[in-house]
């Protein structure tokens, strides 16, 4: 088997093609090479190629509405990048720029065409590939998990802040109510005169004890703020971290929609060409 063919073999997306339509379509292969730094293609233009990597990366990635650079993966050797748009003959929808310079094969969309003439049983092979790699991003969507707001606040924490949590935490606890209980108890017990003329180091009006509650309650008020300031910080990351969630689904949720038209229209395609195989079969004489 020729080394590109063998090349394809180890790919995902020709997997499901046989020996023998590998090396047909080894030869309708172009080898390309591409220096670091330059746009295999930009978002938004025609797609009539894609590239399979040799050797390499390439990243994938495209800006949301708020110019936001989101990257969907780093391609390398052995990825496929452009096969969407070779196939439905749409725009791309993700740019791809080169970040380690590239080997790689490009596949026209008129070199695809005339290899699924003279293999139209191929078409269905690709349909099984685009339908297995649809069936991976529905169940990355089902099970991907989005940051853990706790996890992403935890890790900004200072020492600081860590003592304000746990004072905050342990103030509001019934264990803080019953230790007061038994400090006061005991504070006015040592300074109830029980002989005349004993000494007492805070008297009724317990003056100290009010001096070291006031102080206790400052202190404490000042580690609650502290406390809830996090809080208010640990909720904005929420609420990012949920605009994120979105944001991921709806891109998600559009990519597959673009498949399942795709695989549909595919479909329909090698249906038609499948039956139009038939009749010729069928006419053939002595058939």
């Amino acid at each position: 088997m020729p080394a590109d063919a063998a090349l394809l073999a180890e790919i995902p997306f020709f997997h499901f093609l046989d020996d023998g339509e590998r090396v047909s379509l080894a030869t309708q292969l172009e080898e390309v090479q591409v220096p670091e730094g330059q746009i295999l293609f930009n978002y938004g233009e025609p797609g009539d190629c894609l590239y399979v990597i040799r050797s390499g990366k390439a990243e994938v990635f495209f800006k949301d509405d708020t110019g936001t650079r989101i990257v969907l993966e780093v391609a390398g050797s052995g990825d496929v990048v452009g096969e969407l748009s070779l196939l439905d003959g749409g725009p791309r929808t993700a740019s791809v720029v080169v970040t380690e310079k590239l080997d790689a094969l490009r596949l026209d969309r008129a070199d695809l065409d005339q290899f699924l003439r003279t293999h139209p049983a191929a078409a269905i092979d690709l349909m099984s590939s685009m339908g297995r790699r649809l069936r991976v991003s529905a169940e990355r969507l089902r099970h991907t998990a989005s940051r853990n707001v706790n996890v992403a606040a935890e890790d900004k924490r200072t020492t600081v802040q860590k003592a304000a949590d746990w004072i905050a935490d342990f103030s509001g606890s019934i264990p803080f109510l019953l230790l007061h209980v038994a400090f006061f108890a005991a504070w006015i017990l040592l300074n109830v005169p029980r002989i005349p003329g004993a000494p007492m180091f805070d008297p009724f009006p317990y003056g100290l004890l009010t001096m070291v509650v006031s102080l206790e309650a400052i202190i404490l008020s000042v580690f609650v703020l502290l406390s809830q300031n996090r809080q208010v910080a640990k909720e904005r990351i929420r609420s990012d971290i949920e605009y994120e969630v979105n944001i991921k689904a709806e891109m998600e949720v559009a990519h597959l929609h673009e498949k399942v038209d795709l695989l549909n229209a595919n479909t329909a395609d090698t249906a038609a060409r499948i039956r139009h195989l038939e009749r010729l079969i069928e006419r053939r004489p002595g058939s």
